[in-house]
């Protein structure tokens, strides 16, 4: 009886060895990207009760790589290796539940995937539990359990872990702020493969934050960034080649960028791809052609797009001209938090063009085009205390907000500021 039994096991041995085998095989193919031969591979090893393989089988039909993609084939794949107890199963199956791809949406469940992955052993895992603390979608906020997590997950070798964990740092949610350990983390999941932290370690370079200015170290980061597959990366690429720092100066190159970045859906290279067909600058101008790209701007939630778009509207530049669409899209910059969208709203206010004339309304945008670092904004709220329009009339609050107005560079701001000066002084 043992003898049977011992030889069974040894059969089943040697087929666990073959579909072993065909996991790893078809992994070397995919690797290749000889997905014609990944497939079958995958196939035979999920068949044959290896989960990973149903697992990297789901990604090529949710990928639609080596076949017709078929999200809801991704899901059976992912839910049958989950249930075999594949942690990267069910963190795929979780991204399907985020996403609402082969199944209806439902941040909760994800949730609960996310955790199983994280607690099975999948970094990753933990980076995505994470990121659902962090935003407080199917659980509730936490800033501080999500830093753990990126911490877990950073430690356990996912590189996406590292990137998270310092823009945790760089920001200082639910912890100290620290642009220098945040480096640190960029680096670390960077020379792991992360290209969102090649990216990220790139913007501290040229700004100079945690480590010395460089911008030539921030293009050489950009580009691997923009290599790795991450658009924002491209578009950043682009800032360098159009303002010719680290590289040089080369319109075409960062035309093909940002276009690259919008095609990538990465909403500020769409807005400086339309700046460039606004401008004529390494494109021949074509305002036609900048609308649609502002728009696409605007609406993937990048403000500066709608302020562009809402000038075109508001100077029938390649659109007829609309002020009451002009209005709608400076609201819709302010709220988004550009300064300039504030200054023009006021303006609208402050002139009655196309709304009801409404200083106070006019004073209140201004002001918030100044705290937002619009010099113009300051100007205007000098004018306004110096009139007494929407306030109490104050000379002395109207000197004061000239002088900052200059401060900012405001030249307007500069020689208001003389004048007033001298009149009060007499």
């Amino acid at each position: 009886m043992r003898k049977v039994l011992c030889s069974i096991c040894g059969w089943m041995l040697v087929v666990g060895l073959a579909y072993a085998s065909d996991l790893e095989e078809g992994s070397k193919a995919y690797e290749k990207r000889d997905y014609t031969q990944a497939l079958p591979l995958y196939e035979k090893a999920c068949n044959g009760g290896f989960v990973e393989g149903c697992s990297n089988l789901g990604l090529m039909y949710e990928k639609g790589e080596g076949v017709k993609q078929d999200s809801f084939k991704a899901f059976e794949l992912f839910e049958k290796a989950c249930n075999g107890g594949s942690a990267i199963g069910c963190n795929n199956l979780g991204l399907m539940y985020v996403k609402g791809e082969g199944v209806k949406q439902d941040s909760f469940k994800a949730f609960q995937l996310f955790e199983k992955a994280c607690n099975g052993g999948y970094a990753g895992g933990c980076s995505n539990l994470g990121i659902v603390y962090e935003k407080g979608e199917g659980v509730k906020q936490d800033s501080f359990k999500a830093f753990q997590l990126y911490e877990k997950a950073c430690n356990g070798g996912y590189a996406g872990g590292c990137s998270n964990l310092g823009i945790v740092y760089e920001k200082g949610e639910g912890v100290k702020q620290d642009s220098f350990k945040a480096f640190q983390l960029y680096e670390k999941a960077c020379n792991g493969g992360e290209a969102i932290g090649c990216s990220n370690l790139g913007i501290l370079y040229y700004k100079g934050e945690g480590v010395k200015q460089d911008s030539f170290k921030a293009f050489q980061l950009f580009e691997k960034a923009c290599n790795g597959g991450y658009a924002k990366g491209c578009s950043n690429l682009g800032v360098l080649y159009e303002k010719g720092e680290g590289v040089k100066q080369d319109l075409t190159k960062a035309f093909q960028l940002y276009e690259k970045a919008c095609n990538g859906n990465i909403a500020e290279g769409c807005y400086n791809l339309g700046l460039m067909y606004d401008k004529g600058e390494g494109v021949k101008q074509d305002y036609t052609q900048a609308l649609p790209l502002f728009e696409k701007a605007c609406n993937g939630g990048y403000a500066k797009g709608c302020y562009s778009l809402g000038l075109l509207y508001d100077n029938a530049k390649g659109v007829k001209q609309d002020s009451f669409k002009a209005f709608q899209l400076y609201e819709k910059a302010c709220n988004g938090g550009e300064a300039i969208g504030c200054a023009s709203l006021g303006f609208m206010y402050d002139t009655g063009e196309e709304v009801k004339q409404d200083f106070t309304q006019a004073f209140q945008l201004y002001e918030k085009a100044c705290n937002g670092g619009y010099a113009k904004g300051c100007y205007n709220i000098g004018v306004m205390y110096y009139k007494g329009e929407g306030v109490k009339q104050d000379s002395a609050k109207a000197l004061g907000l000239f002088d900052k107005a200059c401060q900012m560079q405001e030249e307007n701001g500069c020689k208001v500021y003389a004048i007033l000066k001298k009149q009060m002084e007499k």
